[in-house]
């Protein structure tokens, strides 16, 4: 973020200087130089709002290097299939819930850079989407109240969405970053359960943290 934060201020600098003296020098009637250069200095500008946007959406995001602890997460049963989630990301306050099903499920996005952009010290970043639930049976499945959770809020550029949607038609995104998706697997729910959930560069990991949790899954299985 700091390399962003960088590029923007020269951006911003360059553009200012080059669009004065644009200016300046058309007030002095050398429309050539003056045009040319004051095109330059807009260029700029807009290239500084451009990163603007992408360092809004960025924000969005958390950085990570190793496997580390995303989000701790607690059921209490309030009904038939019908759960109170307590979804505490790391180092933030607790979030509550209400989901409806038997199993649970945790996604998040992932942006992986590469080559120049790891050079320029871009690290690996991940953001929570969604929190949802499904029901075992098909037929609760297409037919019941289905549960899902927003997690996120899109600021800016939506890099994620924008490199993989052009990752085909422009090839160089590919060797610059890596959009992915990463969805932990669906788990079981149960009064009293309590799971972690790490993020590591392959995606989401959830691990049972109480005795109860770990029993559920074993039955589950």
């Amino acid at each position: 973020m700091t390399t962003i934060y960088i590029g923007i201020g020269v951006f911003l600098v360059l553009g200012g200087v080059l669009t004065i003296k644009g200016v300046h020098r058309l007030w002095r009637r050398r429309f050539v130089r003056g045009s040319l250069q004051g095109l330059a200095g807009l260029l700029f500008i807009s290239l500084a709002v451009l990163a603007i946007s992408i360092a809004m959406n960025l924000y969005t995001y958390s950085v990570f290097n190793k496997e580390e602890l995303v989000a701790d997460v607690r059921f209490e049963s309030i009904g038939p299939q019908y759960y109170r989630i307590y979804f505490s990301p790391a180092g933030e306050p607790a979030r509550l819930f209400e989901m409806r099903g038997d199993e649970w499920q945790l996604d998040a996005r992932l942006l992986k850079w590469h080559g120049v952009a790891n050079m320029l010290g871009m690290q690996t970043v991940y953001r929570l989407e969604r929190l949802s639930g499904r029901y075992r049976s098909v037929e609760q499945e297409r037919e019941g109240v289905r549960s899902v959770h927003s997690l996120a809020e899109t600021k800016g550029l939506d890099l994620w969405t924008w490199s993989r949607e052009h990752q085909q038609s422009i090839p160089l995104i590919g060797e610059v970053v890596d959009a992915v998706y990463g969805s932990a697997a669906y788990m079981p729910m149960a009064n009293r359960a309590q799971f972690k959930v790490t993020v590591s560069h392959s995606g989401l990991i959830i691990r049972p943290s109480n005795e109860i949790a770990r029993q559920t899954i074993e039955t589950w299985k």
